[in-house]
């Protein structure tokens, strides 16, 4: 399966979210490649803690420089081998796999893609397919030349028989669930990029699903009473029926994650040993666990 992960708006938690799930992933047992398409600003290696590659790797070694053909092999970073973590350093489970194709340190996007960078694209994707049980590639946020590019590559023969999936990442709020509409619905936006170069777009919008990310708990225990409350119940209904009028309501959702104050000021894995700590809570593990499920399940892919 090879699961393309893109936002409209930055800030969106996409790319510490889609790190969760490849680990979430890793500990069932999966072999999980992670490619860091957000060419300009590579930051999975800090998301995954490894030291020399938080902004990318240097010396030509990255995705944009093999995408260019400037190298012929991307690098390979294996997670729990290579992280400063030494809590994930000891996980070990018996086939589970974690692998970061890192970015290119101090890479840009690309001013333009040529049919050569297109078939290096489809070709990596080709082989780390064939490699691993799942591909996640974090895409750069808005209709980037990334998207284009991955659009293009999964146009071609070679992967159009492949599982290929699209998660669309939006905040829990009015003009992030417009912009999750528009990128996909939108001039230029995924349906009308996928159609340009050769895909179906009825086929191609049964491959997306949506994640909301950082969503308030409404409890007793969070809401308070009186005004406040009523206010944010208000405002709670007034967000799904926004979501069901722009077609990224309940239908076409994967799954969300609740706001995570350890995500807020440090993006990181969440390991269990964080939630038995007390740093990190328990519900957010279990949403990251659920999302590993559904992209996982066949049945959360069937047309809507």
């Amino acid at each position: 399966m090879i699961v393309f992960a893109t936002s409209d708006k930055g800030g969106t938690g996409r790319s510490v979210t889609s790190c969760n799930l490849g680990y979430r992933m890793c500990v069932r047992g999966k072999r999980v490649a992670y490619l860091d398409f957000d060419f300009g600003s590579p930051t999975a290696g800090a998301l995954f803690e490894i030291s020399g590659a938080e902004r990318g790797v240097p010396d030509n070694a990255g995705l944009h420089s093999y995408l260019q053909g400037k190298t012929g092999v991307a690098t390979r970073i294996d997670v729990r081998d290579s992280t400063d973590r030494h809590q994930l350093r000891k996980l070990r489970t018996r086939t589970g796999k974690l692998v970061l194709l890192p970015g290119d340190s101090g890479g840009a996007e690309f001013k333009q893609i040529d049919d050569g960078i297109v078939a290096k694209c489809a070709q990596l994707l080709l082989e780390v397919d064939q490699s691993f049980d799942v591909c996640l590639v974090d895409l750069s946020a808005g209709r980037s030349v990334a998207m284009e590019l991955a659009l293009k590559a999964t146009a071609l023969p070679q992967l159009a028989e492949r599982m290929v999936r699209w998660l669309v990442f939006h905040r829990w709020t009015r003009q992030h669930i417009i912009a999750a509409h528009g990128l996909v619905r939108g001039e230029h936006g995924l349906l009308d990029g996928g159609k340009r170069v050769g895909h179906d777009p009825d086929a191609l919008l049964d491959r997306v699903r949506y994640i909301r990310t950082a969503v308030p708990v409404l409890n007793d225990e969070t809401e308070g009473s009186g005004p406040q409350a009523a206010w944010l119940h208000e405002q709670h209904t007034e967000l799904k029926r926004l979501a069901l009028t722009n077609k990224v309501g309940a239908s076409a959702l994967l799954g969300e994650t609740p706001v995570e104050p350890i995500l807020q000021w440090r993006e990181q894995l969440i390991l269990d040993i964080d939630v038995d700590r007390k740093i990190a809570n328990r519900a957010t593990v279990e949403a990251f666990e659920k999302l590993a499920d559904r992209v996982l399940d066949p049945a959360s892919w069937k047309p809507v």
